[in-house]
């Protein structure tokens, strides 16, 4: 049998981050070609052979759709194209907020998105940070959920900040919060919100006490800015000595950069998943480059992808 060959692609919206991936898993990333269309159609095809080779195809689907369309396309592609095996690398998984029927008559569009992928002939997935943790059901193939507390827990060693607490912004995010604060053995606290409608906080309360401490908050997503802003804001009104955030996915929508901006945070932490519309003093991106590579290089090795995030004292 000939050794298997793995080749790393991406689709246009994710190119600066794949290419970082490549660069770490010591390859170059394939060559693709979008054509597009007068019509507003674009047609993806693989620019060499992938016969019998182990495909990454690397894209996150934030809006617009045209990514996760494009995504589903190059995996078509692949497909056709006699790959062995296909394996998704969607850093940021659009669509996770919709995992559930919160009113009638409604999609439960992270299902439709899962089950769009799997006709398309994907045969893995590798994503970061869903926001369900049901949504891995939705899926009849293995999906590795990685998490970027192994991206943001030795940031916060390397900051050690005198009297941490770890938060969440809502009741949620109360496990997340919960996980980084048994790893850093500390405290945490909770913000327990009500939203007038989607995208808006209409009233704010903390569970805890964070007189004199230096918070950091930490989610999943960022969109708005709405709920972050508010909830350190309520931090320092309850005497917090700073505060902080962890984001994994800047979604920054909006008049969210704006906001940040107007803050009481003093710096806020998030990931490469989604590239920044643009620069602002206090966002900091830690890239996920590595971790992604690491994981792949794991998967083509049949072995353990939870040891990653399994930290020492």
């Amino acid at each position: 049998m000939y050794p298997k060959e793995v080749k790393i692609f991406a689709g246009r919206k994710t190119r600066y981050l794949a290419n970082k991936i490549a660069k770490s898993y010591d390859t170059k990333l394939g060559n693709i070609l979008i054509t597009e269309f007068n019509d507003g159609e674009f047609q993806p095809s693989f620019e060499e052979n992938i016969r019998g080779c182990d495909v990454f195809i690397i894209q996150s689907t934030f809006p617009p759709a045209d990514n996760l369309w494009e995504l589903l396309m190059l995996i078509d592609a692949a497909k056709r194209a006699s790959a062995r095996n296909i394996i998704a690398v969607i850093p940021y998984f659009g669509y996770g907020r919709q995992d559930r029927k919160d009113k009638p008559r409604v999609s439960i569009a992270s299902k439709l998105v899962a089950n769009l992928l799997s006709a398309a002939g994907v045969q893995r997935l590798i994503t970061l940070d869903l926001h369900a943790d049901q949504i891995q059901g939705f899926f009849d193939i293995p999906v590795d959920h990685l998490f970027a507390s192994s991206i943001f827990i030795p940031q916060l060693k390397k900051m050690a900040l005198p009297n941490l607490t770890l938060a969440s912004p809502d009741t949620g995010g109360t496990r997340r919060a919960a996980a980084y604060a048994k790893i850093m053995n500390t405290g945490f606290v909770i913000c327990y919100k009500q939203r007038a409608k989607a995208n808006e906080v209409a009233d704010m309360a903390l569970i805890g006490d964070v007189t004199g401490k230096d918070v950091v908050l930490v989610d999943d997503i960022l969109d708005t800015g709405g709920t972050l802003v508010k909830a350190a804001s309520l931090m320092m009104k309850n005497n917090a000595a700073s505060v902080r955030a962890m984001i994994t996915h800047p979604i920054l929508s909006k008049g969210a950069y704006n906001q940040i901006d107007k803050s009481p945070l003093t710096e806020l932490f998030v990931t490469d998943t989604i590239p920044l519309k643009k620069q602002q003093p206090k966002i900091k991106v830690l890239t996920t480059a590595h971790l992604l590579a690491t994981v792949i290089k794991r998967v083509e090795a049949n072995e353990s992808i939870a040891s990653l995030f399994k930290f020492e004292d």
